[in-house]
Formats: structure tokens, sequence, C-alpha cells
């Protein structure tokens, strides 16, 4: 097999939306030394307006941002991408947030975001996504 052969021909895409630019920044650094291609947005709106019209693997999207919050940008985002899973993160999150976000099958991840375990996540919602087509 020829060197390079074994790499698919274009990278899984994840979608980040965080109004904290350090945090924005870091992910899409972190996401795209794992193998993602990333698309970053500062906000629900920014997002929604861009001409992002290619289906995401993934969309990882920060609760607490003006505007639109997480939960509902990811409703939206699906009525748009019904099969891309979503990923909340989210500093401390309320009973009553963890709540809506198991209704709604979305995982939540709390900042600070350590170690793999996003990138684990991601991994996993990506795989799942896939063996429900």
């Amino acid at each position: 097999m020829a060197a390079g052969s074994n790499h698919a021909p274009s990278k899984l895409l994840v979608i980040v939306v965080d109004d904290d630019a350090a945090v924005r920044d870091s992910l899409k650094f972190s996401l795209e030394t794992e193998g993602f291609r990333v698309r970053a947005f500062s906000s629900g709106a920014e997002l929604l307006e861009s001409s992002q019209n290619e289906v995401p693997s993934c969309l990882v999207i920060d609760q607490n941002m003006p505007g639109i919050a997480g939960l509902e940008l990811i409703e939206m985002m699906r009525a748009r991408h019904a099969g891309a899973p979503a990923i909340l993160i989210t500093g401390h999150p309320s009973g009553a947030l963890k709540r809506r976000a198991e209704s709604a099958s979305i995982p939540i991840v709390e900042k600070p975001l350590l170690g793999t375990l996003l990138v684990d996540v991601i991994r996993h919602s990506i795989a799942a996504a896939a063996q429900r087509r």
C-alpha cells in the first residue's frame, strides 16, 4: 500500500461555535491536530448566516452565548442537517439543562475541556450516527 493511501479523500467536518475566541481557536487547533476539518464560528447567528451548506459530521456548540443559546442552535441545525450529531459544551450545567439535553440525545461535555474527552465524544457520536444510517 502506498504511503498516505490509507487516508480518506476528505476529512470529517466538525463545526465549532463558541463566543470565546480563545476557546474557539483552541478547539479548532486541537481538532485539526486530531485529523478533523473544522469550521469555527463566533455565534449561532454567524453560523446560520454563513454559506455553510456542507453537511457536518458533528456539531460542537457552546451553550452560553449571546443571542441564540446552544440547545436552540442545535435544534435549528438539526432541522437543516437531520443526521449530524451534536455535542453541547458548557461549564457547570444545571439539572434542567442536563435533562433537556438528554431528552434531545445531546451529550454535554463540561468545560474546562481537558484531555481527550471531547475528541472521544465526537468520535463516538459520529460512529453512532453512521450506524443509525
